[in-house]
């Protein structure tokens, strides 16, 4: 099952305005919480942006979406950061 298109342009719209500059220049220095723990910081930022934009229960009620479908889609809709920093060996 693909996530359709309207459900993907609902992610984008919602987390594309809170991706800034500055939020990623935070996630790319590792000035988030918790940051020594995460082992991927990309996929970090894409669910931190998801659940800070609070259109996971859209998401969810508007199918049956797993977070595997959801991650593909925010794959596609969050660049990846420019200089991560890999916190955990």
């Amino acid at each position: 099952m693909k996530i359709p298109p309207h459900v993907f342009a609902l992610i984008r719209d919602a987390v594309a305005p809170l991706d800034t500059a500055e939020t990623r220049a935070r996630y790319e220095a590792g000035d988030f919480p918790r940051a020594d723990k995460v082992k991927d910081i990309n996929r970090r930022h894409r669910w931190d942006l998801y659940w800070a934009s609070r259109i996971n229960t859209q998401v969810v009620d508007s199918g049956d979406w797993t977070d595997a479908h959801i991650e593909t889609a925010l794959k596609k809709a969050v660049p990846l950061l420019s200089q991560p920093t890999n916190h955990k060996p």
